[in-house]
């Protein structure tokens, strides 16, 4: 899990859970407002699988929560705190599920009084079928299994947790595949029982919360893949209260109002009392046009130790939107004040929300892991999109940096996007990096990449084509905005340059999209829309920025025109890189055959073919040019490495073979998955599967070996685990080194 923080207050989620001031999301991420911003504060290690939830335990009195829960796919919830100096460790395993948890939640039933943690109730819902109660008396750190409930042929997908009003009896909320919502609480012998089965929804039930309002009654949110929202009223009951039994319409009197059905239950506190609770239904909210997978409370705000509960609930559906619940003040009927959301993109609506604990933001989250987040305008008073943190979904492959001077940062990942991250300069606050461009929004996922000068690179997918991008004029204004990066030399230079770039429908090359001025002399290079198409195939608008910019401008409106394509390799590429000067790039294909695995060597000012490299008998896995581009370093899966040399004449091959490993002296057992080289070219570094990260010299002298001018620096360098990426730096240490 990785926390991020953002400044009012945070928000945190797997679905998005809220603290102050921490949040976190799936693996966990944290956000405070305002100024919008972000930065990682810390990663989490404790599950062996994918964390499929998070919540934090929460405090009666309104304290800042110190303990979170999480869930994964490994079958087990980890307990974890946070120390007063804001690191988190985990304090407790808990395990007993034979299947992934889907739910987690958490409360203490007493204030705190000391130094001590209250008795704390823990409740997980799995995929086996079954919920199972965790318990912590007070004193103790050791969690214990309290109960279990069986779901029979079902199971949970969300659960709630609570205290009933005034007593410290837990109340715990299920809701389930058989589109129902069962009550249990915590009976007089500690066991946890079943009081009240809440019907009405008509397909899963996907979220749940409680919240408790200033009246004394708790208010109970259900969200379903029905598209609705129910409200449900728990109420105390007096002891002299009765049973209201609605009467049919028909039997109403002019003056008799509607009532609801009313479902009683009864529990018994430590102290023997018992108290009466009434369960009716209070509203159902409609307005989705999804299933609705979160649904959350607005917190409840502490004023000189006074509290109150403000009636408004977020709620986020695959509908691409949120909605934003209040009641109206003079009818008391519940509204949708306020509705926000995507439009058009390839995304699949929002997974979760959540509110910042003082309500003036909300959050909303995706399943590509994209955050969405909104601040209430002081000025406007209306709500509007803020920039968050975010970053890929899937494995990175690759990463980049702008070649003339590190200005920023181009990754590239399965999640079949090339993104790219620079810092936020604001006078004054402190620069924190973003993701500012989302350069390639791919079908294959991305596997390499080459910046070949500072405003185009070259990229590799699971296809046989390299494509070669260019920067267009709304991205170099917008870096130098956000980033003050200076482009004024560029832009003077960009006058034939295109504004953006948009992907066609059911397309996969980025077309250039230019300003209307400059149309005219590039229509030929303009996306043509098809005279019987009835919507326009151009979503790029250019955008002025001075921050990062949101998801959707993300999406639609930071591509980068694709200038060429490359064919010639049999396979689906797999490296590439390219010289310090940016005038070649080398790339290499999967490869099972000596013939397939030829390292390619393209012109980038032409994009012909300039070479072809033969020496490996399996896929290479990195290619790597010398500082001075004059040595070219590949490495194999074949457990090898081989170095060439450029040609120093026109008449010899561009690069020729100097020196090569073999199984008897490439030191590696295993396949080598990375090198590199060092500042002044005369070093480089192999590392492998085998756990060695070996230093290699380049002599003047030619050994009688394949080594050639090569020599290996020992003793080499033994890891941990695999290694899978290296790098040197590109100059010396200040003292040296």
């Amino acid at each position: 899990m990785r926390a991020y923080e953002k400044c009012d207050a945070n928000i945190l989620q797997a679905q998005c859970e809220i603290s102050p001031p921490l949040c976190t999301l799936g693996p966990a991420w944290a956000q405070k407002f305002p100024p919008a911003d972000g930065r990682l504060l810390v990663t989490l290690n404790g599950h062996q699988g994918r964390v499929n939830c998070i919540r934090w335990v929460t405090r009666q009195d309104g304290g800042s929560e110190n303990e979170l829960l999480s869930g994964a796919t490994d079958k087990t919830a980890v307990v974890w705190r946070r120390s007063t100096l804001g690191q988190f460790s985990a304090i407790a395993t808990l395990v007993g599920h034979s299947g992934p948890i889907n739910a987690v939640d958490g409360l203490y039933t007493r204030q705190f009084d000391g130094c001590s943690y209250p008795r704390t109730i823990v409740v997980t819902a799995s995929a086996d079928s079954t919920v199972r109660i965790w318990e912590r008396k007070q004193g103790t750190e050791e969690f214990t299994c309290l109960h279990i409930l069986l779901m029979g042929n079902g199971f949970a997908l969300a659960i709630s947790i609570t205290l009933l009003p005034n007593t410290t009896v837990p109340l715990i909320a299920c809701g389930c595949d058989d589109n129902r919502v069962t009550l249990y609480v915590e009976n007089e012998q500690h066991q946890i029982v079943k009081v009240q089965t809440l019907t009405g929804h008509e397909d899963w039930v996907r979220g749940l919360e409680f919240a408790l309002s200033d009246s004394g009654s708790i208010f109970l949110a259900s969200c379903a893949q029905d598209h609705f929202i129910r409200l449900w009223r728990i109420s105390p009951r007096r002891g002299d209260d009765v049973l209201i039994v609605p009467k049919a319409v028909s039997e109403l009197q002019e003056e008799e109002d509607i009532r609801v059905k009313e479902r009683l239950f009864a529990v018994i506190d430590n102290d023997e009392e018992k108290s009466t609770f009434a369960v009716t239904i209070e509203a159902i909210l409609s307005g989705h046009e999804g299933w609705i997978y979160g649904v959350h409370w607005q917190p409840a705000v502490y004023t000189d130790g006074k509290r109150h509960q403000p009636m408004c609930l977020i709620s986020a559906s695959m509908d691409k939107t949120a909605v934003l619940w209040r009641p109206d003040l003079e009818s008391g009927i519940w509204l949708d004040e306020v509705r926000v959301g995507e439009v058009g993109g390839n995304t699949l609506g929002f997974y979760g929300c959540q509110f910042s604990p003082s309500g003036h933001s909300f959050l909303a989250h995706g399943y590509q892991g994209a955050f969405h987040l909104w601040h209430k305008s002081q000025k406007t008073n209306f709500w509007e999109p803020g920039p968050t943190v975010g970053g890929h979904f899937d494995e990175v492959q690759d990463i980049d940096w702008d070649p003339e001077g590190g200005e920023f940062l181009v990754s590239v990942s399965l999640d079949e996007t090339t993104r790219l991250h620079a810092p936020w300069v604001r006078a004054g606050l402190e620069t924190n990096w973003h993701e500012i461009a989302r350069p390639q929004v791919h079908g294959y996922g991305v596997t390499c990449l080459a910046m070949t000068g500072r405003y185009r690179f070259v990229s590799g997918a699971d296809e046989k084509v390299l494509r070669a991008f260019r920067a267009p004029k709304n991205f170099v204004e917008n870096l130098t905005r956000i980033s003050t990066v200076d482009t004024k030399h560029v832009l003077e230079r960009m006058a034939d340059i295109a504004e953006g770039a948009s992907v066609p429908a059911l397309g996969l090359s980025n077309k250039a999209v230019f300003s209307s001025e400059d149309a005219v002399e590039n229509k030929d290079l303009e996306i043509q829309p098809h005279p019987n198409e009835q919507y326009p195939e151009l979503y790029f608008k250019p955008v002025q920025l001075s921050e990062p910019p949101t998801e959707e401008n993300l999406l639609q409106n930071t591509l980068w025109p694709e200038e060429q394509k490359l064919y010639g390799h049999g396979y689906e590429v797999f490296a590439v890189a390219s010289s310090h000067d940016g005038k070649v790039i080398a790339s290499a294909c999967k490869a099972s055959k000596a013939e397939n695995a030829a390292v390619l060597l393209w012109d980038t000012s032409s994009w012909r073919q300039l070479d072809q490299l033969l020496s490996h008998q399996l896929t290479v896995t990195q290619i790597a040019f010398a500082r001075n581009d004059k040595h070219l370093l590949t490495v194999s899966r074949d457990r090898t490495w081989t170095l060439y040399k450029k040609g120093e004449t026109d008449s010899e091959s561009m690069f020729v073979k100097v020196a090569y490993s073999d199984k008897h002296t490439g030191i590696h057992s295993r396949i080598i998955w990375t090198c590199a080289w060092s500042h002044d070219s005369c070093f480089f570094i192999t590392g492998s599967r085998d756990k060695k990260a070996v230093l290699w010299k380049v002599t003047d002298t030619n050994s009688d070996s394949c080594l050639g001018p090569v020599k290996a620096c020992l003793p080499f360098h033994e890891a941990e685990d695999s290694v899978t990426a290296v790098s040197m730096a590109p100059l010396l240490t200040p003292t040296g080194q």
